[in-house]
């Protein structure tokens, strides 16, 4: 697949995907003979696992180190595994955070609609304003 396609396909921009190639976030590409790439189905998983991880908040250092440890080999199995536990308690705890911001959203929405909109509308009827 080309650039063009593997950008549709994934709703990624070609300069991001060119950056990724570039700063080690995705092994390098294959190249066809007119030196375009030709992303195969490998490198597609690839991309659907940044992607992934990125949407997760996952920092692009640590992914880029993930990379290169797997790009070593089984040795590394330990040190993967220890990166993916890490940014999960990171996910984990961003989850948490943002529960609090909606519970707390829910409640300011809920003092609007049980307390400052009814005292609004009588505070209109008193003034005589529509």
């Amino acid at each position: 697949m080309t650039i063009r396609e593997i950008s549709e396909k994934y709703g990624i921009s070609q300069d991001t995907l060119r950056y990724y190639e570039k700063i080690g976030l995705i092994p390098r590409i294959h190249r066809n003979g007119s030196g375009i790439r030709d992303y195969t189905e490998e490198d597609c998983r690839w991309i659907e696992f940044i992607k992934c991880m990125r949407s997760a908040g996952v920092q692009i250092d640590a992914l880029i180190k993930y990379v290169k440890l797997f790009q070593q080999g089984d040795t590394t199995i330990e040190a993967r595994k220890q990166i993916l536990i890490e940014q999960r308690d990171q996910l984990i705890k961003r989850i948490e955070e943002m529960k609090k911001a909606l519970e707390r959203l829910n409640a300011k929405i809920e003092a609007y609609e049980t307390k400052i909109i009814p005292a609004e509308r009588i505070l209109r009827e008193e003034l005589n304003i529509k």
